[in-house]
């Protein structure tokens, strides 16, 4: 009587879950995150658009990540095609949800007017057809912080007028040379050494996904197409600490939304 009644309660108790939890939710893959990168090399220096992705895969978070990167471009030239881009012909093809748009590091500074005139029309597009805008907020270069405060007010003006968002990497990033002067942050007088890059990609995972970063590993590692392991960054792990703490820390919301 004993075994049966277990059996009855058993059978009970797997009826509930299948009431309450139709047997799809267990089958069903959640779907990609589709997210597009378009820029220059501030985009793809260290492979970070890969490193993001890999971040994903560490935690079971599927995005499907692409880029349409060349260096030294400007919103202007991926518009209209130069340098041997296509960017507008890949944001037809496929469908996605995020489009990051990168201009040149200077654009916000030496042309302004550009920045806002191609800023839009690549919002208008992406829009369009069905995604959202993200915009790629960039730092000073080492040889002059004060940079960073024209590019914050240019992107901040820019997500103003435009309804849009912004990943907010350049303040962040001050923010970690402010903190860690001992750290170096750049391979050159502007690009990302691999720590640099290791932070951007924190910043760009965290918001397009929500997740806590914590268990981000200090070495992040994917697979190539034979199943051989690849290593896409080299951090020491006191410092994975506090860059992670840091852009936990850093309310990236406040960030998109107010000027400073």
């Amino acid at each position: 009587m004993r075994e049966l009644k277990h059996i009855r309660i058993h059978f009970l108790l797997v009826l509930v879950i299948i009431i309450l939890f139709p047997t799809g939710l267990f089958s069903q893959e959640e779907k990609p995150l589709k997210v597009l990168f378009v820029g220059n090399s501030f985009t793809f220096f260290w492979n970070m658009p890969q490193l993001v992705k890999a971040m994903g895969e560490f935690q079971g978070v599927s995005l499907d990540i692409h880029q349409s990167t060349v260096g030294g471009s400007n919103l202007k030239q991926h518009w209209n095609e130069e340098k041997g881009t296509l960017t507008r012909k890949l944001l037809k093809e496929k469908k996605w949800d995020y489009v990051i748009l990168g201009d040149h590091s200077l654009s916000t500074i030496e042309a302004p007017e550009r920045f806002d005139e191609y800023a839009k029309k690549f919002s208008d597009l992406v829009r369009s057809i069905g995604a959202e805008p993200l915009f790629y907020l960039t730092w000073a270069y080492k040889s002059n912080p004060l940079m960073q405060p024209t590019i914050t007010k240019g992107y901040l003006d820019l997500a103003n007028k435009l309804n849009a968002k912004v990943i907010p990497v350049g303040p962040i990033w001050m923010r970690a040379r402010e903190l860690r002067p001992d750290l170096n942050f750049y391979f050159d007088d502007k690009h990302p050494s691999y720590d640099g890059s290791y932070l951007i990609a924190l910043i760009f995972y965290k918001t397009l996904t929500g997740k806590s970063i914590a268990d981000i590993p200090h070495r992040v590692t994917t697979f190539d197409k034979d199943g051989e392991k690849l290593y896409l960054s080299f951090v020491l792990e006191e410092n994975s600490l506090f860059f992670k703490q840091l852009v936990e820390e850093s309310n990236i919301e406040s960030i998109k939304t107010e000027k400073e």
